[in-house]
């Protein structure tokens, strides 16, 4: 891998940090540009109390000089306003794991006296930083002309039809909305769901999807299984706090359709030698590497663990049933997700350029990215004779 990042702090201790290394050098980066992005993560319908107190705003430690990255690790930070309310205070005890929560698994693997070192760290305020490294990421990428962008297709039962919508179209009208929902009369929909379930102290989830666009043919690799594109997008994906479930292109319709049905045919227009596609079902991506079609990845986002509404569970303490207690959290983090998945997507399609393309210097990338080979007839020459491929 060329690129890494680590993030630590809890969700309510003095700040959150990352560092992300691999960039290389000579790309300008300003505070700016990853706040843009952290705002956008704040944001969102449904969202809970807490986006009302912190206000993410990040500081640069390290690898950029003269507003320009070295080639050095990136140290971010963000401090969590919060932090005021709970430093140097008795916090009550936390004994009673929620269902679909970190809090049981986490005492039993780590042996917790309380549950809430657990929920510190499963909480999915830790994506601050995946945004702040994914910002970068994805400045890195649009260098080249590569564009990451996402949506949200369904919360609950409310399905949209995206028709023949293009893609870039959809990330506009979905930064719009405060659903994140390109097509209006979807989004109005959700709206009410959303609001149904405040008004039920419930929580609800959904279906984003996540694209990018203008990539070139070749990244990824079919020799080693970790070497593939849509496994590392998978994990990515699904390393994601309440992602549950994730497709590359139609996976799942695909499923119950006949081969003949489910693949992309191959053409050659008769105005140039550019092969090209008439259909998208492998999602931009086949035998593990990119294609050149968009990468187009959906993903599953469960209804978060925290309710209002108690939910049956077992006090530790006392080993006796008894209901959840409340710890603030969204109603619906659906729509503040599409950012989060944007950068963890970014950030393994920055890794697959950077291993593709090697050089410590973005002067060094651009020159090789122009003469990358496309599918045309003239980067595919064929000898077209027999191979004696063993002896």
């Amino acid at each position: 891998m060329s690129l890494r990042f680590l993030t630590a702090g809890e969700s309510h201790g003095p700040s959150l940090t990352t560092i992300l290394d691999g960039v290389p050098a000579g790309l300008s980066l300003t505070p700016e540009i990853i706040n843009k992005e952290l705002a956008r993560r704040q944001q969102g319908y449904g969202s809970g109390g807490r986006m009302k107190i912190e206000k993410d705003t990040v500081q640069i430690l390290g690898g950029v000089m003269g507003g320009e990255t070295t080639g050095a690790p990136i140290a971010l930070i963000v401090q969590n306003d919060d932090h005021v309310k709970w430093k140097g205070k008795a916090i009550e005890q936390m004994t009673a794991p929620r269902p679909g929560h970190a809090d049981l698994t986490g005492a039993v693997k780590y042996g917790y006296k309380d549950l809430r070192p657990a929920l510190e760290r499963a909480s999915a305020r830790e994506t601050t930083m995946r945004v702040a490294a994914g910002a970068v990421c994805k400045h890195f990428l649009a260098q080249f002309g590569i564009i990451v962008g996402g949506y949200v297709s369904s919360i609950g039962e409310v399905q949209t039809d995206f028709g023949d919508m293009p893609f870039e179209e959809r990330f506009t009208r979905a930064e719009e909305s405060d659903v994140r929902c390109p097509v209006e009369s979807s989004a109005n929909q959700m709206r009410a769901e959303i609001e149904k379930t405040i008004h039920g102290k419930n929580t609800l989830g959904g279906v984003l999807e996540i694209v990018a666009l203008n990539l070139p043919v070749g990244l990824g690799s079919f020799v080693q299984w970790d070497r593939r594109l849509e496994a590392k997008l998978a994990m990515a994906i699904m390393s994601v706090q309440a992602i549950k479930g994730v497709e590359v292109g139609d996976a799942f319709e695909n499923a119950k359709r006949i081969g003949t049905q489910a693949h992309d045919p191959i053409q050659l227009p008769v105005t140039n030698h550019q092969l090209q596609r008439s259909t998208n079902r492998a999602g931009g991506i086949e035998g593990g590497i990119s294609n050149g079609q968009p990468i187009i990845i959906r993903a599953a986002m469960k209804p978060i663990a925290t309710t209002l509404l108690p939910q049956p569970t077992v006090d530790l303490a006392s080993g006796t049933e008894s209901p959840t207690k409340y710890e603030r959290s969204d109603f619906c983090p659906v729509p503040r997700a599409v950012p989060i998945l944007e950068s963890m997507v970014a950030f393994v399609l920055a890794d697959a350029l950077l291993e593709k393309l090697g050089g410590d210097s973005l002067n060094e990338m651009k020159p090789r990215f122009e003469s990358l080979r496309k599918a045309t007839l003239e980067d595919l020459p064929m000898d077209n004779i027999p191979h004696i491929f063993w002896e």
